[in-house]
């Protein structure tokens, strides 16, 4: 028991250490921000708001510590170390890459950028002169940290991230308007979610705590029994896609499967850099090349299907539903199709606020669901209720607004004007 009571102890000692933590509050502005974004986005785009901002950030803030704490279980058995010079190099590199571009903000960029380094600076160390104490500084923490623990630590937050995306991912969808590859106006999904996760690491320490830990960490042997302490910091997870050829579930369920895919390949990476250090610089490059590969495969993914949100002959498209709106009561879903109202057959929104006027305080819809099956729904609408029943349809030529495909910077996120909107009209210009 007293084993146990020692690391509570230490635990508590981290938790006040990481309280003390700016990079800590910098993640959680850093998610504030972007529901902000994300709230800008859905006003301008359908007069309303799909997401909570306190709602989203505390979801964020919970699931972030839901899995650090299960990363840090397997940080521990497996006894992969971090100084807090490395944290603290890696939170500065994390913070200049993101003003490169918002997705650079994951670890994985920041970590292959600072293996690289490393490699650098061991195979001509005799030949560095540090004309300062920070660069001696820079120097000395780039030779001395452990590049095997830093790629394992990549590969258990991507695990971690890969059931976050799964579980989490399809609830951080916004529905949103874009110009297709031929022109058109098309309705897609932003699904773009961070969590800050909060780490809490066993490191051994010489004078740390004498108490011999209850299992034997797989890394590491000989140093722990000189004592151990524990650390805590903040790592901000988080991943960005776009689809306009899926539901929001689906994408999040093959995203999750392609972070898992990459966690395996970069904690391979992490032994055989621990095996044969030489292999240090392969693995450190290859954890940066496969992330980027699993965007390139992406886009190319969602490049070769056709777009799903658009009206066809059969009807007019859902692309989303208001929280708390009757046709959420109804328990309509985006991907399925309005095919007839009140008995009317509609493939144009004039058509749609013609039939529903017919009988103002009562609705009757067939609807094809998404295996294409018709189900008929019904229900009395009152006067307070959204005019056309909460009901996001994909968007037509005539939508006036529409978004921007590419990733922004994080300078958008910090305007107060919405950047990355166009006006659908002749010569437009971004809003």
């Amino acid at each position: 028991m007293t084993v146990f009571m020692e690391v509570a102890q230490r635990g508590l000692q981290a938790l006040l250490q990481l309280f003390m933590h700016p990079f800590y509050y910098v993640g959680i502005l850093f998610v504030i921000l972007q529901y902000r974004r994300q709230i800008l986005f859905e006003r301008k785009l359908f007069h309303t708001k799909l997401h909570s901002l306190l709602t989203e950030t505390w979801r964020a803030l919970l699931w972030g510590w839901i899995g650090g704490l299960a990363a840090s279980v397997v940080m521990a058995v497996v006894g992969a170390t971090i100084q807090a010079d490395t944290v603290l190099l890696l939170w500065v590199i994390s913070l200049l890459l993101l003003f490169v571009r918002v997705r650079f903000l994951c670890w994985a960029y920041a970590i292959g950028i600072i293996g690289v380094l490393h490699v650098l600076c061991v195979w001509f160390a005799s030949r560095l002169n540090p004309a300062s104490d920070l660069l001696a500084w820079i120097v000395n923490t780039l030779i001395n940290l452990n590049m095997p623990s830093l790629l394992a630590l990549i590969a258990i937050l991507h695990l971690i991230e890969a059931l976050l995306v799964r579980q989490q991912g399809a609830k951080t969808a916004t529905p949103m308007f874009y110009a297709s590859k031929r022109g058109k106006i098309v309705g897609g999904y932003n699904m773009q979610g961070f969590w800050p996760v909060v780490l809490f690491l066993l490191v051994p320490l010489q004078g740390g705590s004498a108490i011999p830990l209850p299992w034997t960490p797989l890394v590491g042997g000989g140093l722990w029994s000189g004592g151990w302490t524990m650390i805590s910091f903040p790592v901000m997870i988080g991943f960005a896609e776009l689809t306009l050829s899926r539901l929001p579930k689906e994408k999040a369920r093959l995203s999750a499967k392609l972070l898992a895919l990459y966690a395996c390949s970069v904690l391979l990476l992490a032994f055989l850099a621990y095996v044969w250090p030489v292999l240090t610089i392969i693995a450190s490059l290859g954890c940066i090349l496969l992330h980027e590969a699993l965007r390139v495969y992406s886009r190319w993914d969602e490049l070769k299907r056709i777009p799903y949100y658009v009206h066809d002959q059969r009807g007019l498209k859902i692309l989303g539903i208001l929280p708390g709106s009757a046709a959420a009561d109804m328990g309509l879903t985006a991907g399925e199709v309005i095919h007839k109202v009140n008995g009317v057959a509609v493939v144009t929104k004039q058509e749609l606020f013609q039939a529903m006027q017919q009988n103002p305080a009562f609705c009757k819809l067939e609807v094809l669901n998404l295996e294409g099956e018709s189900k008929f729904l019904k229900r009395a609408l009152f006067s307070d209720e959204h005019h056309q029943l909460g009901i996001i349809l994909a968007p037509d030529q005539d939508a006036m607004y529409y978004a921007e495909e590419k990733q922004s910077h994080i300078f958008s996120y910090l305007s107060r004007k919405l950047v990355g909107v166009f006006s659908n009209r002749s010569g437009s210009r971004p809003m």
